[in-house]
């Protein structure tokens, strides 16, 4: 019985058009309507207030009014299902892809899946990134054996669109100015100390990470981002990636290191997908 009560309490909580469980009581009214009215704008209100908090970019992008609706009808249809609220949203961008009165402005899923990254980042494992001395023994003629191990923070957004930009405009890091729609842009979110930074990738440089996220070695990592743009440049990004604090490891995928590296982190996630 209880636990049909808590399925009948659940459904009504978040859908208005649900009746109040008929065995639900209090201490002042048999059936307290009023009370469950409150308590149910009480829990949408703080849920879209957590989507505010968590989106404040995507927010900005269409206004105050038109975000808290269209949370709204996003709390209605997600409730959460962790107890941990930092990770509820985490499905919103997806969600405003396919929310048809923000089709409109289609850049704003990846803005949102953007938003997205930079609290996973935050509150990501934290590990100590290498610097270029660490590389300084490698020899260059066995570097394309290398296998690196990504900070696990880092996080990969991939965007038609001039995404990092527009994020950078609305959330109080660039000053605002004309933007090329056609310009797309792919964003790596890191957070190596305390801070969360959010990089523009060059051409070529999604790929060259995601492939090195899954374990490939150097050579096989840069012929994939080669084969994606003709002018990658191997050595500025991996160097950019160092100096950004991604790396936290790297091995050799034939011979072992003279001297024993740091253990391979997780490797990271991307977030949303190729245009």
């Amino acid at each position: 019985m209880l636990g049909a009560l808590q399925h009948d309490f659940s459904r009504a909580l978040l859908d208005p058009a649900q009746a109040v469980p008929a065995k639900l009581t209090s201490c002042t009214a048999r059936h307290p309507l009023k009370r469950f009215a409150v308590y149910r704008n009480n829990v949408v209100v703080s849920l879209v207030n957590a989507s505010r908090a968590k989106f404040p970019a995507t927010e900005r992008v269409v206004g105050e009014d038109f975000f808290a609706a269209m949370a709204r009808v996003f709390v209605t249809a997600h409730p959460p299902h962790s107890k941990i609220l930092h990770e509820y949203g985490d499905d919103f961008g997806d969600f405003v892809a396919a929310f048809a009165p923000a089709a409109e402005v289609p850049y704003l899923p990846d803005v949102a899946r953007l938003e997205t990254a930079r609290t996973r980042a935050y509150h990501a494992a934290d590990a100590v990134p290498l610097t270029a001395t660490a590389f300084a023994e490698v020899d260059p003629c066995a570097a394309g054996a290398l296998r690196i191990a990504l900070h696990p923070s880092l996080r990969i957004v991939r965007s038609r669109y001039p995404v990092v930009t527009i994020w950078a405009m609305n959330a109080g890091e660039a000053e605002p100015a004309p933007i090329d729609l056609d310009a797309s842009e792919d964003a790596l979110i890191l957070r190596p100390d305390l801070e969360v930074t959010v990089r523009t990738l060059p051409p070529g440089g999604a790929s060259f990470l995601a492939t090195l996220a899954i374990g490939a070695p150097l050579a096989e990592a840069a012929e994939t981002a080669g084969a994606e743009d003709k002018h990658f440049d191997l050595i500025a990004n991996l160097a950019g990636l160092i100096a950004a604090g991604g790396i936290t490891a790297f091995s050799f995928s034939q011979a072992p290191r003279a001297t024993e590296a740091p253990p391979a982190t997780e490797a990271p996630q991307a977030e949303g997908a190729p245009a």
